[in-house]
């Protein structure tokens, strides 16, 4: 920790950024590292929950499509076609949509559970839905690690373009945070947001290429998805770098970067306007 605290003050020394913003980013760390502590605070396992909870999904969805539905999928580079590389396939697609779900449902209900919070002239608002995002984005980062590991055990590699995670981290996190950022406002005013949400995120489950192979869509609806379903990108891109070890869909990621650039920057703009009636409406 002592590491990371001076690392940090030698980019406050080296970059040009505002100290006011430097504060923002001080508060926005401490706030997710206890927002973290408090969901596992008492239990025996603690933070090791979010990662047997991942698994313990990949085992029932590998189970159910692959055993009973028996779901095919071709070989994968440098994998062997057993139900262990449709569950690894799987799970990589399975993880951002962990995060991304998980971040956007906490983060609806986010300014409505802070009202003390609200009420508070100094405290900067706009870290509030960004809070739970990046606490179950990080929680998500438990079940990658294992994904990784799996995967250079069974192929004995690590593929290069691993390096390219940190730009597909952006793009996830841009598409949530700006959903999240857009939700949270509507729900002081409108409080059936988090329930609809429920039912939208189901639709947009089936509709996302993530427990069956994009090669199962009719081939004139293919590009359609991709393009307007961002998280069908993001999702493939994440079993391109794992487990490929090559980026096939470049087009779609460009588009979900577009995408997602454009939410987030429409939700922010919603928050704002609609920040000032908060406390009043609290």
């Amino acid at each position: 920790m002592r590491g990371v605290v001076r690392k940090v003050g030698r980019w406050r020394r080296i970059l040009p950024i505002d100290e006011q913003l430097w504060m923002k980013f001080d508060l926005l760390r401490t706030l997710v590292r206890r927002d973290l502590e408090a969901r596992y605070k008492g239990s025996i396992l603690g933070n090791l929950w979010p990662l047997l909870n991942q698994l313990s999904q990949l085992l029932i969805y590998t189970y159910v499509f692959s055993t009973v539905l028996k779901v095919k999928l071709t070989t994968l580079k440098g994998l062997p076609a057993n139900d262990f590389t449709f569950g690894l396939w799987l799970f990589a697609g399975l993880l951002p949509w962990i995060a991304f779900t998980g971040g956007l449902m906490q983060s609806a209900n986010s300014v409505l559970g802070q009202p003390n919070l609200v009420k508070k002239v100094v405290f900067p608002l706009a870290l509030l839905p960004l809070v739970p995002v990046l606490s179950t984005f990080i929680e998500s980062s438990f079940g990658l690690m294992a994904l990784i590991f799996f995967v250079a055990v069974t192929s004995h590699t690590l593929h290069t373009t691993l390096a390219l995670l940190p730009l597909v981290w952006l793009t996830q996190l841009l598409l949530t945070a700006g959903l999240g950022y857009l939700t949270a406002g509507l729900t002081v005013f409108l409080r059936d947001i988090p329930q609809t949400l429920v039912v939208v995120l189901n639709i947009w489950f089936y509709a996302t290429p993530l427990v069956y192979p994009a090669s199962a869509i009719p081939e004139q609806w293919q590009t359609l998805v991709f393009w307007l379903n961002p998280m069908a990108a993001i999702a493939e891109v994440y079993r391109d770098i794992v487990l490929v070890g090559e980026v096939k869909h470049w087009g779609e990621w460009g588009v979900a970067c577009m995408v997602a650039t454009i939410i987030f920057c429409f939700g922010i703009t919603v928050y704002k306007r609609l920040r000032p009636a908060f406390a009043d409406v609290l």
